[in-house]
């Protein structure tokens, strides 16, 4: 399993989870919040912004009926048209150089998802580093291998996907020309419960499609997504505003800046507690070896006398012989005079 170069960071095994931001449409039509959430963003210490690369009328058609219109209770887009939906939550073409620019002076990585192949057009104009394909769009192979023929690396969610639907994305992918991929494990109901996240398939996917996996967290909290570190998650995404209070189309599943700066810290908290497989005193442990429990002498003694209950006893510090000795030495007479105090030791008997 290789991992992948991106700029200014590796992403794989070994190496911090890669944090992205995802905009998504919680600009709400603001170049100036869509700034914001830029800096906030990389103040918070994500490695990388993403964006979505659409219109309403390269994603879906201009119905408000039938099939076009959400009609699910638990949606919470519920009594929208499609259309309606995604001309609020594009991000508007114009506004991709001079997000990518500020990125750049932020020091974040930008990138995006396409979701037609004039997006793929678009953002190759702009050189993006690599591309994401979202969950509902990873049975779209015509736009896999328009993606695939970049040559770039590519994220592939792989929310809602069967296994058998997975290997044909991966093998569309790697037979178009995608050598780096990544995949990411994703629920794709927003917000998603942490008992429908199942975290245990990222390893099981990694060893299936010998690529690093992630995972697209559409969660409350950081929970699921710290949980997801300790089972080998190389990339954590986040939807990312400046507050849900103010709205928009996906503010209520989204993170606002304390929350990614602890998702930022306590992801790679938990990276570094999986060190490695490790037995006996570690480096920082070893400064605590006296604190175990060892042998010394209770009572002051006269030589001759011999060791009882009453006199030796297993207690702190750990200077002295380990306490799996002590039977050993009840009913010995002791060779000299000791105090108490004294650490038992082989020559006093």
């Amino acid at each position: 399993m290789n991992n992948i170069s991106l700029p200014g960071i590796i992403v794989g095994k070994g190496y911090r989870p890669f944090i992205v931001a995802e905009m998504s449409g919680n600009h709400n039509h603001s170049l100036k919040r869509a700034l914001a959430i830029l800096e906030a963003a990389a103040g918070a210490g994500a490695h990388a912004v993403k964006l979505q690369t659409y219109t309403a009328d390269t994603i879906t058609l201009d119905i408000s009926d039938g099939d076009f219109f959400i009609e699910d209770k638990d949606s919470p887009w519920k009594g929208r048209s499609l259309y309606d939906l995604y001309n609020e939550a594009y991000t508007p073409w114009e506004w991709h150089e001079p997000i990518f620019k500020r990125c750049r002076e932020l020091g974040l990585m930008a990138f995006s998802t396409p979701f037609d192949e004039t997006a793929v057009d678009f953002l190759e104009t702009l050189d993006v580093p690599c591309y994401k394909i979202a969950s509902f769009e990873n049975t779209d192979l015509p736009l896999i291998r328009k993606v695939a023929s970049t040559g770039k690396p590519m994220i592939i969610s792989t929310g809602m996907a069967s296994v058998a639907e997975i290997d044909e994305t991966v093998r569309v992918a790697r037979e178009a020309g995608c050598k780096d991929l990544i995949l990411l494990k994703c629920t794709s109901s927003y917000p998603a419960s942490p008992e429908d996240s199942n975290l245990l398939t990222i390893p099981h996917m990694q060893k299936l499609f010998n690529c690093p996996v992630g995972l697209s967290d559409h969660t409350i909290g950081i929970g699921a997504a710290i949980a997801s570190v300790a089972l080998g998650a190389c990339m954590i995404e986040k939807h990312f505003t400046l507050s849900r209070a103010d709205g928009g189309v996906d503010s209520a599943f989204s993170m606002e800046p304390e929350e990614m700066r602890q998702l930022v810290i306590e992801t790679e908290r938990a990276w570094q507690a999986l060190g490695k497989i490790s037995y006996g005193p570690g480096e920082q442990e070893s400064k605590s070896l006296k604190f175990r429990r060892s042998l010394y002498i209770s009572k002051d003694m006269a030589a001759g006398e011999v060791l009882t209950q009453e006199n030796l006893r297993i207690v702190r510090p750990g200077y002295g012989l380990e306490p799996k000795y002590y039977d050993v030495f009840l009913g010995k007479k002791i060779n000299q005079a000791v105090k108490k105090g004294t650490l038992l030791s082989w020559d006093l008997i």
